[in-house]
């Protein structure tokens, strides 16, 4: 055995030595496992070569199938990695060298891997809203490698955003959010594309701009574009992550009734009065919250787009910073829903 060692290390040596890749000087002590079992088999009993290597085959093939585990082992933890995730439209160049590098800590993750990050790459995601809660989703929407980022927001930069919508800049102050932004996700990842909608989104725009994207982000404050978001979505069978947020507290869900979800009208029917629901304007609101909510957006809809792990789908999470409380409410589709029509009676449980 010895001598079948030095041999084996020798040839790896000379190997690393001329560069050769691993496969090749895996493939030459392969032959040389592979030569010593013939040997046995064919020379006669009492042959010096036989009397060398240990006498026996059967101690050789032991050895080779215990290797031959392993590397099956370490071939279905590859297979793992890369996942087994279909592949997605406008995903099928092969990433970068520059794109491997920037996503290596998601691709090493076996929830991941290299076909969820195509996955990502090949993703349209619309994000309604570039305040609060839009601006730390749109940052980690980039930084994840989404392809393709919608942004609608009809508003301007103004100083009194600074102290949360963290994607703007003291410079951008009376610039469109949208053009704040798409300047900032282009700083941050010259790989994603971004779609600027400099506009309000009504009834009538709303659908037809959804059915471009894949997923929809709410980070709206007002109830009108929520509804009219939320009716787009059903309509063309589009999952919605919502938030809100104010003062110390937010909320975030993931409404999809296509996939047996509630819609949003499912658990809020109606607006309420606008003295229970004050804009952040009136009421105030924590800096560090939108950026927890809004990072729990992104979450929600990277997840969804790798088919990872548990999503709120029929749940809504909230977060109360100020007492460092985390709730966790179901939420049912209701059968007097005048968007989705579902087939329940509660809306909330």
């Amino acid at each position: 055995m010895i001598l079948v060692g030095t041999i084996c290390a020798v040839l790896w040596v000379i190997g690393w030595a001329m560069n050769a890749p691993k496969r090749q000087r895996w493939g030459m002590i392969a032959v040389v496992f592979v030569g010593v079992i013939l040997a046995h088999l064919i020379l006669p009993d009492g042959h010096p070569l036989r009397s060398n290597t240990g006498g026996s085959w059967e101690l050789w093939a032991i050895i080779a199938a215990f290797a031959s585990i392993i590397w099956i082992y370490r071939q279905g933890l590859r297979k793992l990695k890369t996942g087994a995730a279909p592949a997605v439209s406008g995903a099928d160049e092969a990433m970068s060298a520059a794109e491997l590098d920037r996503y290596a800590r998601h691709i090493v993750m076996p929830e991941i891997g290299g076909a969820g990050q195509m996955r990502l790459r090949g993703a349209r995601v619309l994000v309604i809203g570039a305040g609060g809660l839009g601006a730390p989703a749109l940052q980690y929407l980039a930084a994840a490698g989404i392809g393709t980022i919608g942004v609608v927001d009809d508003d301007t930069v103004a100083a009194s955003n600074l102290q949360r919508q963290v994607i703007h800049r003291d410079t951008d102050i009376g610039r469109a959010k949208v053009t704040s932004a798409a300047r900032a996700i282009g700083d941050l990842n010259p790989y994603v594309a971004v779609n600027s909608y400099n506009h309000r989104l009504t009834d009538a725009r709303a659908e037809e701009l959804v059915d471009q994207y894949d997923i929809v982000l709410d980070g709206t404050d007002n109830f009108e574009t929520r509804y009219a978001v939320n009716a787009a979505c059903v309509a063309r069978a589009k999952p919605l992550v919502s938030g809100a947020l104010s003062q110390w507290e937010g909320q975030v869900a993931l409404f999809d009734p296509a996939r047996s979800g509630p819609c949003y009208q499912c658990v809020f029917p109606s607006a309420p009065k606008p003295e229970l629901a004050p804009s952040c304007a009136q009421a105030g609101v924590f800096a560090a919250l939108p950026g927890i909510i809004g990072s729990l957006m992104a979450a929600e809809a990277l997840k969804y787009i790798l088919n990872a792990g548990t999503s709120l789908r029929g749940q809504m999470a909230i977060y109360n910073v100020l007492d460092a409380q985390n709730r966790m409410i179901k939420t049912k589709p209701r059968v007097d829903c005048p968007i989705c029509g579902s087939n329940s009676s509660d809306g909330l449980s």
